[in-house]
């Protein structure tokens, strides 16, 4: 009898459980909808373009889109106290705007006069930045700092910036086109009301000064080795691939003792364990 009913307790139970998991399932279910795609940008109100699986707003004006490259711009040029919220305080729609702005509006915005100054500091630095720190900084499909340095190399300036020079600093032809539809539509109009010169500094990819070096590894102060690599030609290094007779710096952040690292011990060449530290001093 015992075990009749134990057995009968083992199925009651199974029986409710499995009666619990279908009514829960039940009313799960009735909380799932489909999803709407919606047609309009949420900020702007713009018709959206759905490439799959994403959907695009190509409104230029779009309010949300115009903040996120204000925000970028700042960010790129290293434009200290520039951020979300201050952008957002200051009712910043277009980077014309960055440098008309006094410090007096800035003081009363922030409402701290020290802040404003140091703001102010930052933005008088951005102005002298060169064209191959500038350019990333408008948010140009496929024009980021490796195009910028490639671009540097054939061009004196914005203006010299062509088909022809675009094909000869190796540039895509998506990125190309991207680039000189941007400049011939909407930088005409931003040109005059921004204080920069345009102009590339001319030493990206200038003569040897310092060494040649070799990256051994997986790096940690840099998130890559392209972006490393273009810290050290802008810093007067040639970058090579493997331990040559002309390598002076052998860059090894792993500490793992590599047959390249073992190569350039031996053959008397600098160990550089953090890179960035190095090319501080």
């Amino acid at each position: 009898m015992y075990i009749l009913s134990t057995l009968l307790k083992i199925i009651l139970d199974k029986n409710l459980n499995f009666s619990y998991n279908i009514f829960s399932f039940s009313e799960r279910t009735k909380l799932l909808r489909p999803i709407q795609r919606p047609d309009t940008c949420p900020s702007c109100e713009s018709p959206l373009e759905w490439l799959s699986p994403l959907l695009y707003c190509r409104n230029s004006l779009c309010g949300a889109q115009t903040s996120k490259k204000i925000e970028h711009f700042a960010k790129t040029l290293k434009i200290k106290g520039l951020g979300p919220a201050t952008i957002q305080k200051l009712r910043i729609q277009d980077l014309p705007t960055i440098y008309e702005i006094t410090e007096e509006e800035f003081a009363d915005a922030l409402s701290s006069e020290k802040i404003a100054a140091k703001l102010i500091t930052e933005i008088e630095n951005s102005k002298k930045a060169p064209l191959e720190l500038v350019l990333p900084s408008f948010s140009i499909p496929l024009i980021g700092k490796t195009a910028a340095n490639k671009l540097s190399s054939v061009c004196k300036d914005i203006y010299q910036i062509d088909e022809h020079t675009c094909k000869e600093a190796g540039l895509g032809p998506k990125a190309t086109d991207n680039l000189l539809s941007w400049i011939k539509n909407e930088f005409v109009n931003i040109e005059h009301f921004l204080p920069m010169n345009f102009k590339f500094s001319g030493n990206v990819k200038s003569s040897i000064t310092n060494g040649v070096v070799c990256i051994s590894g997986k790096l940690k102060s840099f998130k890559n080795k392209a972006e490393a690599t273009v810290s050290l030609e802008n810093a007067g290094y040639q970058v090579k691939s493997s331990v040559t007779k002309d390598v002076t710096h052998l860059v090894n952040e792993s500490g793992i003792e590599t047959a390249k690292t073992e190569k350039a011990r031996n053959s008397g060449v600098i160990i550089i364990d953090n890179l960035k530290e190095f090319l501080e001093e």
